[in-house]
């Protein structure tokens, strides 16, 4: 798949949903980026692809990520009921991480809104993850390796505001893709 085509079926992808096939094949298309396009603050959203997680984040009001240097990223950021964004610790938001994929009810509107009670305790001012050149499916391309946790946020480039994510978590059967869009 071309790259041209890989953002025709992005786009396509992004409006009706696909499967993780075809995402991979989408996502393997897309042009690799450097790390430092990837300093500043993202905006999170979905890319459904029948993954178990698809929608998961969204109940829990996720904003998205934001790199500070290559050194310092903020992995998770929520919003609170107040419209204030918080950093939360993956390593307190994500227990039983390697059941993630299993727990269907954390979609559901009422633990979206248990774990909105929760961000003052799961927040921190601390950076939890950094960015990293990898080589992942064939291409060296930024990656989000967590600090604590077995997870790589693998992205590659859409388009100058846009990347399609992967996050790779040792044992996960299937992938779990996100859309990051600069936040301005």
């Amino acid at each position: 798949m071309a790259h041209d085509n890989a953002v025709t079926g992005f786009a396509q992808a992004q409006q009706t949903g696909t499967s993780s096939e075809e995402a991979l094949a989408i996502f393997d298309a897309l042009e690799p980026v450097e790390a430092d396009f990837m300093l500043g603050a993202w905006k999170g959203e979905g890319f459904e692809t029948g993954h178990p997680m698809d929608g998961m984040l969204e109940r829990c009001h996720w904003h998205g990520k934001r790199f500070d240097t290559t050194e310092h990223v903020h992995p998770l950021v929520f919003r609170k009921r107040n419209g204030e964004l918080s950093s939360v610790k993956p390593l307190l938001a994500m227990p039983g991480l390697g059941l993630l994929d299993k727990l269907t009810f954390l979609k559901t509107d009422a633990a979206g809104a248990m774990f909105q009670t929760l961000i003052p305790l799961l927040s921190g001012n601390k950076s939890a993850a950094r960015l990293r050149m990898t080589t992942y499916r064939g291409k060296p391309t930024a990656t989000m390796v967590y600090d604590n946790l077995p997870i790589n946020d693998v992205f590659r480039k859409v388009d100058d505001n846009t990347v399609l994510g992967i996050m790779d978590l040792k044992g996960m059967k299937q992938s779990f893709f996100f859309v990051l869009r600069r936040d301005s």
